[in-house]
């Protein structure tokens, strides 16, 4: 009966950690400057600076803002001073972070 506990083990914990995930953990070099943000923009950089779905979502939960940015520059003007939380996707990459404007 031990055996069939064991196997049943390693079964589980193999089909949970060996699939093949969507999104594959952080983005390498991944920064978000300057925040807290003043000027009504924010910049995102990463190592590859490849184009990045940007969503920002305010502590509700709510997204509040989507957009694809090409470069670093993200424009924020539109929203209210508060604390938000930024998803970035890049590729098969994610970073999220906290995002406080001023």
């Amino acid at each position: 009966m031990k055996h069939f506990y064991l196997l049943v083990f390693f079964l589980f914990t193999f089909v949970c950690f060996g699939q093949d995930a969507k999104v594959n953990g952080d983005i390498e070099g991944f920064k978000v400057y300057p925040n807290p943000v003043t000027t009504g923009k924010v910049y995102i950089s990463t190592l590859k600076n490849e184009p990045k779905k940007v969503f920002i979502f305010d502590v509700l939960g709510t997204k509040v803002l989507e957009t694809t940015i090409l470069g670093k520059e993200l424009d924020i003007a539109e929203l209210d001073a508060g604390v938000y939380v930024l998803r970035v996707f890049e590729k098969d990459k994610v970073a999220t972070r906290k995002l406080i404007i001023k």
